[in-house]
């Protein structure tokens, strides 16, 4: 793995301006935001400590307690000893009550450990980047890494993939890019997490071509993109309508052994419908079928749509109560599709059959649902 040395350490150095608005130095914008932010927090934490009931006996052997008011007042009991117990310990605490998803009261009792004098390391400030990333505060993660660059800790692979990914999360898909090409530059070798990361958020911004050369790159250096990360790039190329590129990487997945999801066939499909290439969206929903994969309310939704604009409105009806027979529950678009597929064709007794199914299936109708219906009747009645 490489070092972050001073060229890195600048290029991060300028992600943490971008990211922190107004604020002169990363640090001292940490302590202060990291203290005033979660005060109430912290004395709610200390509440729940001092009311909890004794831990002995509460932790389960996979490293997990009861409730968070366990693990709290465990940390309570280990800040009363003398001497405190080293900050290893304090670390396993955090990450066992990270994986109770409780990200901001870790937060907390990071704040309070550093007022008490426990020094962090380079796990437990990770740690930290992680919370702040998963409460949407990606900021206040990249002040946590100013901390560990001055402190001389050098940031691994997993700390600055949070990065990556909670710039994703915020759409500041540019800056992501930027810490990637850094990482690799430096010697870092991202895992699959962190191309995946890069990925999703190259295709949600539409950078297709992008998203593209990159799949090509994990390819290139040994590294075998999931199905997830194909039918990424796939959902993108139909996004596109570029439909031929998409074909070719349906066919590499399964030329690669993957075996392609509900998702992949309902890219295609949906790209197929959209395109008017019904015929071959019927072919690719067989081949659904017979490979056994699950249709879902979203595939079955995308054929009756199809099959009501072109008309078909008998096997658009077929779709539905098949989904009624195989127990799939239709939802307000699938039905309204239906709706508005009668009521194109003047056969408002069927329109109405449909709304009064929906709502004995216990859908609740929605306003559109409701404005088809009385267009059906107006243009009736014209």
């Amino acid at each position: 793995m490489g070092k972050l040395n001073s060229s890195i350490s600048l290029a991060l150095s300028k992600l943490v301006l971008r990211s922190i608005v107004d604020t002169k130095n990363a640090l001292s914008f940490f302590h202060s935001s990291f203290s005033y932010s979660f005060t109430t927090l912290a004395a709610h934490v200390k509440t729940l400590c001092k009311n909890s009931v004794n831990v002995r006996g509460k932790v389960k052997k996979d490293g997990y307690f009861d409730n968070v008011d366990d693990a709290l007042t465990l940390f309570n009991q280990m800040v009363q000893q003398y001497p405190m117990p080293s900050i290893v310990e304090f670390t396993k605490l955090l990450s066992v009550i990270v994986r109770m998803k409780h990200f901001a009261i870790v937060v907390s009792l990071c704040n309070q450990m550093e007022l008490l004098g426990v020094l962090h390391n380079e796990y437990s400030l990770s740690i930290l980047v992680n919370c702040f990333c998963r409460l949407n505060h990606v900021d206040f993660g990249f002040s946590v890494l100013g901390k560990m660059l001055k402190l001389g800790l050098d940031p691994n692979v997993v700390t600055l993939s949070t990065l990556i990914n909670g710039l994703c999360t915020q759409s500041k898909v540019y800056q992501a890019l930027h810490l990637f090409d850094e990482m690799i530059g430096k010697g870092y070798q991202p895992d699959l997490v962190t191309y995946s990361t890069i990925l999703k958020g190259l295709c949600k911004t539409g950078n297709t071509n992008r998203a593209v050369k990159l799949l090509r790159m994990m390819e290139e250096r040994g590294l075998q993109p999931d199905i997830i990360a194909y039918n990424t790039v796939i959902d993108c190329l139909c996004k596109d309508k570029r439909l031929m590129e998409a074909f070719d990487l349906f066919s590499k997945v399964k030329d690669k052994g993957l075996s392609p999801t509900t998702t992949t066939y309902t890219c295609l499909i949906h790209a197929m419908c959209t395109l008017g290439q019904l015929k071959e969206a019927i072919r690719f929903l067989d081949e659904m079928v017979a490979n056994n994969v699950v249709l879902d309310v979203v595939t079955y939704g995308i054929m009756v749509d199809a099959y009501c604009k072109e008309g078909m409105i008998s096997e658009a009806k077929h779709i539905v109560d098949t989904m009624i027979k195989q127990g799939i529950e239709s939802n307000v678009v699938t039905y309204s599709t239906l709706i508005d597929g009668h009521c194109l064709q003047n056969k408002m007794n069927e329109a109405r059959r449909v709304f009064e199914l929906m709502i004995k299936k216990g859908c609740a109708a929605s306003i559109i649902s409701y404005n088809i219906m009385v267009h059906g009747f107006v243009k009736l009645n014209d």
